[in-house]
């Protein structure tokens, strides 16, 4: 019988006060096994017993078949193609004979794969020995470069060990990023581990995931030029590389709030360096006994040596270089100095900047644009050209693309017209912009500037029109003791 709480109250209260159950009984209108069963509080009315009868006919047989059907799915692992409760009831009745009922077979069904199924959530606390593995991933944040407000990607690695950190930001997650990030990564820990743990990124893998991800030839490459095994995780399976996952976040909101104000990407990373030097100096990962800077120096000694080559993370190709003096890289232009206008040069595409060899020399240098269309002009590598058509002093591309308004504007009322403008951009050029305008603020207001005057202000010694020759000029003498001979002079 199941009573109420305040009948319950009520049979604990008359036994305990010492009324005997037969008259709580006959007090409360209630049979004798109740008051027997509440009276001396061994049970409660809100529990319940648990309903546990075995069905008889869930033999051991016919439990057996249950799991010989989970394996025969786990061996072919056919994610659409697996036993039902429904299909092994049926199976069970055509092949053996079952007389029972199908909803025992599903209890039975649904109680042995609870018992034997691990949930996806499961996570093993993992330990690694020393120079064994790196985890590595991508992250993404917005910084500000130059006041324009940029998101870029920042790639982090993590020694499993030590737990001591690396992170750089590129503007993208290309193969060359990549190559270059881990190259970055092997010299900022002085080593290579055996073992790199990632992502199924697509720059590195070519089909597959997981034990059965084949890498890129290109990528297998570089893995064995630093002679380490990659292993890539499962897919949405953040936990195989938790360390790094963690890292992630803690850059994020550690290296990059507040939102970073920077000149250039390269002055960014050369923050997130000092933050990550910072890091493995000053902390402490809680439930280790050992400091990252301790466990690092220990783990240190296992790294593997970086060979003496330095493996080329660029994208390299070889164009000609067009007639308006630019390369094409990735569908975009580069400008190079006008002597090599028709000439074959080789263009290496890095991770964040760009970089033009003519035999084997760099010739120009910039930093890499991710967009479709662009072209870079340099002012330098078309000075010599404006020299010889000083007509195109105000409108050329090269001129107007690097030279602000204002300087344009007061080349504009120098006497000489183009060819005294074509001398300032050489002053532009030779000096640097900002040095010339900083002469002419100094410079009274009103009167016309001329190019000499700003040489003045440089120190530099004015042009002259003036042609000076020399002042000694050799003269050869002639011999002329045998004319004295003759002539008979001593």
């Amino acid at each position: 019988m199941i009573i109420e709480v305040d009948i319950y109250e009520k049979i604990r209260s008359l036994y305990e006060e010492g009324e005997s159950q037969r008259a709580i009984a006959a007090r409360l209108g209630i049979s004798r096994q109740t008051v027997k069963k509440y009276c001396q509080g061994d049970t409660h009315p809100d529990v319940r017993k648990t309903y546990n009868r075995k069905c008889n006919v869930i033999t051991d047989d016919v439990t057996n078949f249950i799991l010989s059907c989970f394996r025969q799915d786990q061996e072919e692992n056919l994610k659409k193609q697996k036993h039902t409760a429904k299909r092994i009831y049926d199976r069970l009745v055509s092949e053996y004979g079952f007389t029972g009922s199908y909803s025992a077979v599903r209890e039975a069904v649904r109680q042995l794969r609870n018992a034997h199924h691990v949930p996806a959530q499961a996570d093993i606390p993992l330990e690694y020995d020393m120079g064994d593995a790196i985890q590595i991933d991508w992250g993404e944040a917005t910084v500000y470069i130059n006041d324009t407000r940029t998101k870029i990607n920042f790639f982090c690695g993590r020694l499993c060990y030590s737990c001591d950190i690396f992170v750089q930001a590129f503007y993208s997650q290309n193969m060359e990023s990549f190559l270059e990030a881990q190259q970055r990564m092997f010299d900022h820990f002085g080593g290579i581990p055996r073992r790199l743990i990632f992502d199924n990124a697509k720059v590195a893998v070519s089909e597959g995931f997981g034990l059965h991800a084949k890498a890129t030839k290109g990528y297998r490459s570089f893995a064995a030029h630093y002679a380490f095994q990659t292993d890539f995780c499962n897919i949405a399976s953040g936990n195989e590389k938790g360390l790094v996952e963690n890292l992630v976040g803690f850059a994020r909101r550690n290296f990059m709030v507040p939102v970073p104000r920077v000149s250039s990407i390269s002055e960014l990373n050369h923050n997130l360096i000092n933050d990550c030097i910072k890091y493995r100096c000053s902390h402490n990962v809680p439930g280790r006994e050992q400091s990252v800077y301790d466990a690092y120096k220990d783990e240190k000694i296992f790294l593997r040596r970086i060979p003496e080559f330095r493996y080329d993370t660029s994208n390299t190709v070889t164009h000609m270089v067009g007639d308006y003096s630019t390369v094409r890289f990735e569908k975009n232009n580069y400008s190079v100095p006008t002597k090599y206008l028709r000439k074959d040069v080789t263009v290496k595409g890095y991770a964040n900047e760009v970089l033009i060899f003519y035999e084997g020399a760099v010739i120009a240098t910039f930093d890499r644009i991710y967009a479709t269309g662009k072209t870079e002009y340099r002012l330098e590598h078309y000075i010599d050209l404006i020299e010889r058509k000083p007509r195109s002093a105000f409108q050329a591309k090269p001129v107007r693309e690097n030279i602000t308004k204002e300087l344009l504007d007061w080349g504009k009322l120098l006497p000489g017209g183009n060819k005294e403008m074509v001398k300032l951009l050489r002053l532009c050029v030779d000096y640097g912009e900002d040095r010339i305008l900083a002469i002419k603020a100094e410079l009274p207001s009103g009167v016309v500037p001329t190019v000499d005057m700003i040489r003045a202000h440089l120190h530099e010694v004015p042009e002259s029109n003036v042609i000076y020759m020399k002042k000694e000029i050799p003269v050869q003498l002639p011999d002329l003791k045998i004319y004295d001979q003759k002539c008979g002079v001593s």
